[in-house]
């Protein structure tokens, strides 16, 4: 996972995860209006990714932002982690595409679009970690539970 002097891919997608996010709250203007359906919409996701988000993270004792999981780090296969092997990234999304919509500029439609990419990227370096770390145990949680949304396979 290295690019040349020494340079982490795992570093530079927290890096645009975090550019991404920054590019969402950004200050600015409302530039259109929103009927009332999509503000209540919108703040839905907010606030179910928030909470998907919350639980995902909730059972980690350790959580990192990195591909590799922390030394100590469990399988985590029940709870949310049984709906979803991603349930963090699938909260931050929904989440994320929320605000940017209540954002109501141009602007934060392409950073929630550009953050909805790195984490797509991201979760599959993720998983080949894990696969290499849990082995087995990995692979057929993952055959069971989808990377995102649903149905398991």
């Amino acid at each position: 996972m290295t690019r040349g002097r020494g340079t982490d891919l795992a570093d530079l997608l927290v890096a645009a995860q975090a550019a991404a996010l920054t590019g969402v709250l950004w200050p600015g203007r409302a530039r259109w209006r929103l009927p009332a359906a999509a503000i209540v919409g919108a703040g839905a996701l907010v606030v179910s990714g928030g909470a998907l988000a919350l639980a995902g993270a909730a059972p980690h004792t350790r959580l990192t932002p990195r591909v590799r999981p922390p030394a100590d780090a469990r399988l985590l296969t029940t709870g949310v982690y049984a709906r979803t092997r991603n349930p963090i990234y699938v909260g931050l999304t929904a989440a994320t595409w929320g605000a940017a919509v209540l954002r109501r500029r141009r602007g934060p439609l392409v950073a929630a679009a550009a953050l909805t990419a790195v984490l797509a990227v991201k979760s599959r370096l993720e998983e080949g970690a894990l696969a290499d770390r849990f082995g087995p145990a990995y692979l057929d949680y993952a055959a069971r539970t989808p990377r995102f949304l649903g149905r398991a396979r």
